[in-house]
């Protein structure tokens, strides 16, 4: 398994959300190239990038700290957040970009989303953000009519490779991760999942090491001091 460190952006600072809510934030770094570099130093392969602002208003405020990010670690970086526009897809993969994770656009409009997969194949993920069982979009201000399983099945059709799910009543509470969905939607779906929110402690990356899943995203847990980012790394590999 794959251990993906996270980091979120506001204002080009690295920051951290309880539950998602913007007025609960707090700034870990203001230097995020920086955290990159220690990630790499743990052993880190990928990071996790979250453009919290982009999130929001649907543009891309955090762009240049992106780029140094990338060209600063070089570890294989992913980015979501406001991203809603071809031009925004091809703009993060000429800045080096492994991966874009569409989110708010992948649920609006599922014709863009189609054209994204068959254009750009695995560089184009799908983040699945889920609040009382719906998929929730908009920086997760507004819930869709989507379930999580519902959409997830029409992912699975258009031929979505990477998904990466949120259960946001986890996200930053440092309480444990949702084991039976990664679990029931591993077993349901074909597709690569990431399991985000809450994954805290090296018996939670164990127990998704264990049920096959393709990756963890490890934040808060880490800001924190909860867990050891060089040893969830070992753990995930073993």
């Amino acid at each position: 398994m794959n251990i993906f460190p996270a980091i979120d952006l506001i204002d080009g600072c690295a920051v951290r959300l309880t539950k998602g809510d913007y007025a609960q934030k707090t700034v870990y770094s203001a230097t995020p190239a920086d955290v990159a570099l220690r990630f790499k130093d743990a052993g880190a392969e990928y990071v996790h990038l979250v453009d919290l602002n982009g999130a929001k208003n649907g543009e891309t405020p955090n762009f240049q700290t992106v780029r140094d990010i990338v060209r600063a670690s070089g570890l294989h970086a992913e980015i979501g957040g406001g991203i809603r526009s071809e031009e925004t897809v091809r703009r993060y993969l000429d800045a080096g970009v492994r991966r874009v994770i569409l989110g708010t656009a992948a649920v609006k409009d599922p014709d863009f989303l189609h054209k994204m997969v068959q254009t750009y194949g695995d560089a184009v993920a799908v983040g699945v953000d889920m609040k009382d069982g719906f998929v929730a979009v908009s920086g997760w201000t507004e819930l869709s009519e989507k379930t999580c399983t519902g959409f997830c099945a029409e992912l699975a059709d258009m031929g979505v490779k990477t998904v990466i799910c949120t259960d946001i009543s986890k996200d930053g509470m440092l309480s444990g991760t949702n084991i039976d969905l990664y679990r029931a939607l591993s077993r349901q779906f074909p597709m690569d999942f990431i399991a985000s929110g809450g994954v805290s402690s090296l018996s939670d990356v164990a127990a998704l090491r264990d049920m096959g899943l393709y990756g963890a995203i490890i934040g808060k847990a880490y800001y924190e001091g909860a867990i050891d980012l060089a040893a969830a790394i070992r753990e995930a590999k073993q």
